[in-house]
């Protein structure tokens, strides 16, 4: 039988392994940062109507241009923004992969600071532009001194930067920011997916004067819309002007700028939840230390701890509960993602039942673990 690497793939593709995060379908599912609250009834039932409209049209090439939901993406960003500065794909992966086909690409170079998302290294391959990275600082912070060494040390042509971070939910500092622009004569791209969890300002306000900044978003995760698969990035308009270079030709469907457009017109009961998830995120950053485990303070929808023995030995044994976390290959380090009231519950006292096994397991525990 053929393999994978019997056919004449591009050398620089050779040995990677694509993105997998777990998808069994268990009873509390935890471990992709979805926003686990359904939409509401009176929301989705608007969003439905609003499909069953474009499906009368979906005959035709849908609008190119996507006019009607750049504009309602800038009227939900507000700093006034118009749909000029507004660039959409099929989710803000898609967005950050046209961002390196436009900007990145062979023979250029893009800066991240793991941990953080690991699609950026992905999608850095993917487009054939170079990975680099630099070290954090402690607690997983970077401050405006560790972003300037690394741009000058490196000179990458672009910048990856998450605020807040994924995996460790940690939030960059606006002065972080404006540092890291300062320093690089490329593009810098602030990946905000989780910013609507976040206390603060955004980057969305530095933009002004600043067309090598871009500042991406998605509504899979506030928005409770990661099957719709819709991202958006803020910018200077010469910046959409290329990425419409090596966008394909209608890439938007009818249907997915319908359902977003819908959903963005609900926008104040979309977000509803977002309080409800941030308490439960804080919920479990008070409740983990009492299990023995070191919680990293967050600002997204989900929560890294510390204190693990063995990660791999407590996501098994959540699991075999019908809990599903993610280990994100940090040592002694799992994620979890806030969920509702229910879930956070089950999950706490799931975890609880372990202490004294995931901490310290024993070979009794691993040998039933391991079954």
């Amino acid at each position: 039988m053929t393999g994978l690497f019997d056919l004449p793939i591009r050398d620089d593709l050779r040995g990677l392994t694509p993105y997998g995060a777990p998808q069994d379908h268990v009873p509390v599912q935890l471990n992709v940062n979805e926003n686990t609250h359904p939409i509401p009834e009176e929301v989705a039932t608007d969003i439905v109507k609003a499909l069953a409209q474009a499906v009368m049209g979906v005959n035709r090439y849908p609008d190119r241009e996507f006019s009607e939901l750049r504009d309602s993406l800038a009227h939900y960003l507000g700093h006034g923004l118009t749909r000029e500065n507004i660039w959409a794909a099929n989710g803000s992966n898609e967005v950050l992969q046209q961002t390196l086909q436009a900007f990145g690409g062979p023979g250029r170079s893009v800066l991240g600071f793991p941990p953080t998302y690991s699609m950026h290294s992905i999608i850095a391959h993917g487009t054939g532009t170079r990975w680099i990275t630099a070290e954090r600082d402690s607690d997983y912070e970077i401050s405006p001194e560790t972003v300037v060494t690394a741009i000058e040390r490196e000179q990458p042509d672009v910048v990856f930067l998450c605020s807040p971070n994924n995996p460790t939910g940690t939030r960059l500092e606006l002065e972080t920011v404006v540092a890291a622009y300062d320093a690089t004569p490329g593009i810098l791209l602030i990946d905000e997916a989780y910013a609507e969890f976040a206390e603060g300002d955004t980057a969305l306000t530095l933009l002004e004067g600043r067309p090598r900044l871009l500042v991406s978003r998605t509504m899979s995760k506030a928005f409770a819309f990661a099957g719709a698969r819709l991202g958006y990035l803020a910018a200077d308009p010469a910046v959409t002007d290329a990425l419409r270079l090596v966008r394909l030709p209608y890439h938007l469907s009818a249907l997915t700028q319908a359902a977003g457009v819908a959903a963005l017109s609900h926008a104040p009961e979309m977000l509803a939840m977002v309080d409800d998830i941030k308490a439960q995120r804080d919920r479990m950053i008070a409740a983990l230390p009492g299990l023995g485990y070191s919680p990293v303070p967050s600002e997204s929808n989900f929560v890294l701890f510390g204190g693990v023995a063995d990660p791999h030995l407590t996501f098994e044994a959540l699991f075999e509960q019908g809990i599903l976390i993610r280990d994100v290959g940090i040592a002694h380090h799992l994620r979890v993602t806030a969920g509702t009231e229910q879930e956070t519950e089950i999950f706490l006292d799931a975890l609880s039942s372990l202490v004294g096994h995931s901490q310290h397991p024993t070979s009794d525990t691993i040998g039933r673990i391991g079954e």
